[in-house]
């Protein structure tokens, strides 16, 4: 861990401030007219996701720490509890399922994942960017409907529901976003 002036805060740092872990989000370097210059940056609490805007000056001093990053395989759920293996030293975790959130219910068998680790301690999570998805049904297509948009509700085999484009049927698979829970493109 080291010790880093205000104006050195980049987006994408974990800094420990206020006694807890916050992730830079945002920077904006601002020059007022009178005064001396300042690094608005946004915060968010890796901990517990609370949001901060702090200013911190070319003089303010704010401990940087390290957060390690390694792979995991999802293997399996236990009631509440996910079960991950380390790919390199084959131990395995648990973590609640609200940890992981609403994202969870991408999650599949052999499924490789990023964890962030501070001191050895589960402090996020990072599920690959897409996933394949199996239509379990489809709303109908209404011919004729173009003054709205042309997407139509379906359910995914894991009971989410997202808006595709009319021509997509049950049964098909579907390239889905995990960030924006969202239909990307048909699968090969």
């Amino acid at each position: 861990m080291a010790k880093i002036s205000g104006s050195e805060i980049r987006p994408g740092m974990v800094l420990e401030h206020d006694g807890s872990l916050w992730a830079a989000v945002k920077t904006v370097a601002v020059k007022p007219g009178k005064g001396p210059a300042y690094n608005q940056v946004e915060l968010k609490n890796i901990l517990d996701g609370r949001k901060l805007n702090q200013r911190f000056g070319g003089t303010d001093r704010v401990e940087e720490t390290e957060v390690e990053r390694r792979q995991f395989q999802f293997l399996y759920k236990q009631g509440d509890q996910l079960v991950f293996m380390d790919t390199a030293t084959y131990d395995q975790i648990e973590l609640a399922e609200d940890f992981v959130g609403e994202r969870s219910s991408f999650l599949q068998d052999g499924m490789n994942v990023q964890v962030q680790l501070h001191q050895d301690r589960p402090i996020g999570i990072k599920l690959p960017e897409t996933v394949v998805l199996e239509i379990a049904e489809a709303d109908p297509h209404i011919k004729g409907q173009t003054a709205s948009s042309s997407y139509k509700s379906a359910t995914l085999e894991n009971g989410l529901r997202i808006q595709v484009p009319p021509f997509i049927e049950a049964g098909e698979k579907i390239v889905v976003s995990t960030d924006e829970v969202t239909y990307v493109r048909r699968a090969e």
